[in-house]
């Protein structure tokens, strides 16, 4: 039996095969919008606003690999990925079930344009398993679910829903973004198609935004075909980018793992945080749950500071080492207030039954080393 290579060979080589001589061992750049064509063919033409640059299409074969998909397509972020995935399932009428742990730039398009095609949405607290079989409708087609959750680092068990998504003939569709596929592969547990933004782990070098959808053949065409008609595909040098940072993703992993965990259980130990927000830590509510299921828990830490606003203002202005500054999953130490940036859309009683009160961060926790971030934000809190 072919023996099935491991992550890191996935991600470095794809499919290993011997190179013939002399080609090149890293993919060249195709900076090139479109390729000449075949006089009377009928072949879907060669342009990279159809995803069909060698660019594009080596990158998406390795993600594919990684997830354990038939196919994968790239896109020009991670939003576009989101909106590009749920419309290859959805049409006007339809109905979408989603968690409602979700990124609020994900609940923004949900509530603010999906309404605007015929697409209705309704929300399930995912600590209420029964209620996702009671909430299906006739016109139900998908179910959307992000695990682990931005910012609190939730695990959502998707055993309950992919046993209604196969009984009742929906798509299970999941945003594993805060895992990458190192840690964690939502096709293993039932989920039909997979999103993520490239901008974070795939990448890891924020210097690219980009997007990924991974499923089956047939879905990947329509999410393809819907790429071409609305315009948002990933240009050629990105992509070379984002296959570059694939290359080193299960190191990088390896430390924002080590990393993440290290400064929660430091967190947790001082008076300036009234509570810590990683699966890694016994004290998470899906500890448990996070040990079954990831092969890591990640870089991503919730901290909330005693004070409030006002407090978190004094701490964020004194770190030196950690920045300031949105986005996540770098190879730098990042540190943002939701309130401000990922779910600046929300009030903040909405906020606050989420479990994001004011005075909570997000930390990002990048592959320095870990006592320098434990003392940059030792010295900041102090």
């Amino acid at each position: 039996m072919k023996r099935k290579p491991g992550p890191s060979t996935l991600a470095v080589h794809g499919t290993p095969a011997r190179r013939s001589d002399w080609t090149p061992v890293t993919t060249p750049i195709f900076q090139s919008s479109t390729f000449t064509n075949p006089v009377g063919s009928d072949e879907q033409v060669m342009y990279s606003r159809y995803g069909n640059n060698p660019n594009q299409v080596s990158l998406a074969g390795r993600y594919a690999l990684l997830e354990g998909t038939e196919a994968a397509l790239f896109v020009s972020s991670g939003m576009a990925a989101t909106a590009l995935a749920h419309l290859a399932v959805l049409r006007p009428g339809d109905h979408l079930l989603s968690s409602s742990w979700i990124y609020g730039g994900t609940r923004r398009l949900f509530e603010e344009e999906f309404g605007r095609l015929g697409i209705d949405v309704s929300y399930v607290n995912p600590d209420q398993p029964r209620q996702w079989r009671r909430s299906v409708r006739k016109s139900t087609r998908a179910v959307f679910v992000e695990t682990p959750t931005n910012p609190l680092a939730r695990v959502v068990d998707l055993t309950p829903m992919a046993q209604i998504a196969r009984d009742s003939g929906l798509a299970l569709m999941v945003d594993a973004t805060f895992a990458s596929p190192i840690n964690f592969r939502p096709v293993e547990h039932g989920a039909d198609i997979v999103i993520t933004s490239a901008t974070k782990y795939l990448n890891g070098h924020s210097d690219v935004v980009a997007g990924a959808v991974a499923a089956s053949a047939s879905i990947i065409e329509e999410v393809t075909r819907l790429m071409t008609l609305w315009g948002q595909p990933i240009d050629p040098h990105a992509a070379w980018l984002v296959e570059r940072g694939l290359k080193t993703l299960s190191l990088r992993m390896a430390r924002h793992n080590l990393n993440g965990m290290a400064v929660a259980r430091w967190a947790e130990t001082q008076d300036a945080f009234t509570r810590v927000h990683y699966p890694g830590l016994p004290s998470h509510p899906d500890h448990a749950l996070a040990t079954q299921l990831l092969d890591g828990f990640g870089g991503m830490v919730g901290l909330e500071l005693k004070g409030g606003t006002r407090t978190v203002e004094r701490f964020l202005k004194k770190l030196r080492l950690v920045t300031h500054a949105p986005s996540l999953a770098g190879v730098e130490s990042l540190i943002s207030e939701p309130r401000l940036t990922s779910h600046a859309a929300l009030s903040q009683d909405e906020r606050l039954t989420l479990g994001i009160p004011d005075g909570f961060v997000r930390l990002s926790c990048g592959i320095e080393d870990a006592d320098d971030i434990i003392a940059d934000l030792a010295q900041a809190a102090g």
